[in-house]
């Protein structure tokens, strides 16, 4: 019984041709997904960015809108407590001290009401308006996700 040595080492099947093919085609479609994903990545981020500029400017702007608001409530109880005050100079009577009191804390309220209700409002919008953009972003990349 002898061993033929010449056919345990010979590789005359293997063809390093065929080797380099499946190699350099694997490495090639290893580089165009990468690509792909790449683009998809990078067009993600920009749209990311672009989100996040349009929220940060719709806050300031929603700051600044409710900044003003507040300043515009402060200046009308200021005028409004100038106005109580010049009246109370005024007083010649207990019973008509009483009755200004009434009034100034009746038209206070109601304006404190109407100011609260105001910067309510524009509260909700300035969050609807900030958290429009995310939503939005979220709802486009959630369909995405669906379609692939």
């Amino acid at each position: 019984m002898a061993y033929r040595t010449d056919d345990v080492f010979s590789f005359s099947a293997f063809d390093p041709s065929k080797f380099t093919e499946g190699f350099r085609e694997f490495a090639e479609k290893g580089a165009a997904q990468s690509r792909d994903a790449y683009a998809k990545m990078k067009t993600a981020a920009e749209e990311a960015a672009k989100t996040v500029e349009s929220t940060v400017q719709t806050a300031q702007a929603g700051s600044v809108e409710l900044g003003l608001k507040a300043i515009d409530a402060l200046r009308t109880n200021a005028d409004q407590s100038l106005s109580h005050m010049e009246a109370l100079l005024g007083v010649r009577s207990v019973s008509e001290l009483i009755e200004l009191q009434t009034s100034f804390f009746r038209r206070q309220a109601e304006t404190t009401v109407e100011q609260a209700k105001a910067m309510q409002d524009i509260t909700r919008k300035i969050a609807e308006d900030v958290a429009k953009p995310g939503k939005e972003a979220a709802e486009k990349a959630m369909a995405s996700f669906k379609v692939s």
